[in-house]
């Protein structure tokens, strides 16, 4: 069988279905095909789930604390995990059920459920038919990097999806990769009761980050109870008994890590591997990721690639971002491109760690002259309020120009705060803007302005 499209779109990730309705409305008879979850990782596997548990997490951590807030509890707290698992798998049907739901009512657009391969530039086939169309959006996304350890494929282990599927407490993780998905969990399960222990190959933690900045969260984890291995190379994974042994080497020395669970969350890789894009003749990178240019084309004319397929972003918001780019150019005579964004991702350990812009060492790399403020979270009323007084804030800015280069917010509601500078940064204005803004008393916000008053060299 064959059908004819004007659009089509290839998953259900956060761009894609922003962008099939939009071309649906735009009257291009569209399509879009899913062939597992509709909204992709961000709702099924990344975002909305593990915030969710993230949140039950720290329900039980407050409750730990409560004689601190004078709160006193008659009973040890207990985290029932069949109901914490009960309620994050309500909120993701809630959110996948939506996205399809939406789709499904969408006028001019076909929603179809199946694994889409390409047979052409621009002809793709699905459940045993060909869809051809002139324009076509992939938008497929990625999957937990599964390591070629010595002795894996013998041992039964976790990654951020198959975590979903978890109802019990882990006596003791242990979590391979400490970076953004990795840190999430470890806090997380210990919050649960859970012993965990993190094994970074790298000299520190958030491999892209500040040392500065993984040294603060490295002891805000640690604090909680967290063990952290840094430098540890994985020389051999093992099975002994109910337990997960991990060979360890560092510096030449080699030591043992046991424990009862193992986590995976050493990375991502493009689901472009079962795709056919060689047939289309699309061209990828070393590590699988389809090339775009600066508006998400592809090498082929009429196709493009949006989210983490394309390697240009690995976040929720910049896959949505990257609809925005599309639709612009597309549809509204507005150009717009990936040159345009200021990078921004937030790290939801607790308390929060919240980037924009620049790091310290990219401007001390880049030479230009630069002032620096930074301020300790325990200045903070909100934060001494909350007895949440972890963490630090630091501003980059051009001395020269007086444009913001960067920020760094760890600390309470730091993600949130972040913005207000983010925003200033889109302007193009000054730091000047917001160092002479009124804020509302008692918020973290409200200490921006004053931390901008005294920047020093950098």
């Amino acid at each position: 069988m064959h059908q004819r499209y004007d659009a089509i779109v290839i998953g259900t990730g956060q761009s894609g279905p922003s962008l099939a309705v939009r071309l649906a409305q735009a009257g291009r008879k569209t399509a879009i095909i899913e062939r597992k979850n509709f909204g992709g990782t961000c709702v099924n596997t990344g975002c909305i789930p593990t915030k969710t548990l993230i949140a039950s997490a720290r329900v039980a951590h407050m409750a730990r604390r409560a004689a601190e807030f004078g709160v006193m509890l008659d009973s040890p707290v207990v985290v029932d995990m069949a109901r914490v698992k009960a309620r994050k798998d309500l909120v993701v049907s809630q959110s996948n059920q939506g996205v399809a739901s939406w789709l499904r009512s969408t006028p001019n657009l076909t929603v179809i459920e199946g694994h889409a391969r390409f047979e052409s530039a621009h002809g793709v086939m699905v459940n045993g038919e060909l869809l051809e169309a002139d324009e076509i959006f992939i938008n497929v996304g990625g999957r937990a990097t599964v390591p070629d350890l010595p002795g894996l494929k013998d041992v039964d282990f976790l990654t951020n999806s198959s975590m979903m599927e978890v109802d019990f407490l882990p006596p003791h993780l242990l979590i391979v990769g400490g970076s953004y998905i990795g840190l999430e969990f470890a806090q997380m399960y210990r919050r649960f009761g859970s012993e965990v222990t993190v094994i970074e190959g790298g000299p520190h933690l958030i491999g892209r980050e500040d040392q500065k900045v993984s040294a603060a969260v490295k002891e805000i984890l640690e604090g909680e109870g967290i063990q952290i291995r840094l430098g540890a190379k994985i020389q051999r994974v093992e099975k002994r008994g109910d337990l997960v042994l991990l060979t360890v080497s560092d510096n030449g020395a080699s030591y043992e890590v046991s424990g009862s669970h193992l986590l995976l969350a050493v990375g991502r890789i493009p689901n472009t591997d079962d795709l056919g894009l060689d047939k289309a003749g699309i061209k990828t990178d070393a590590r699988g990721y389809v090339v775009v240019d600066d508006q998400l084309h592809t090498n082929v004319t009429g196709v493009w690639a949006l989210g983490d397929v394309n390697g240009r972003g690995a976040f929720t918001h910049t896959s949505y971002n990257d609809y925005e780019i599309v639709a612009a150019n597309l549809l509204d005579n507005d150009k717009r491109g990936v040159a345009d964004r200021i990078q921004a991702y937030a790290l939801f350990i607790d308390p929060p760690l919240a980037r924009i812009g620049m790091t310290e060492r990219e401007v001390r790399a880049s030479g230009r002259p630069a002032l620096v403020g930074t301020m300790q979270m325990a200045r903070v009323g909100r934060a001494r309020e909350r007895s949440e007084t972890q963490g630090y804030m630091s501003v980059l800015v051009d001395a020269e120009t007086k444009k913001i280069l960067g920020a760094m917010l760890l600390g309470i509601e730091g993600d949130e705060v972040i913005h207000s500078l983010l925003d200033v940064m889109y302007s193009d204005a000054p730091y000047t803007v917001i160092q002479r803004a009124m804020h509302i008393h008692p918020t973290v916000s409200e200490l921006v302005p004053t931390l901008l008053q005294d920047l020093t060299p950098l």
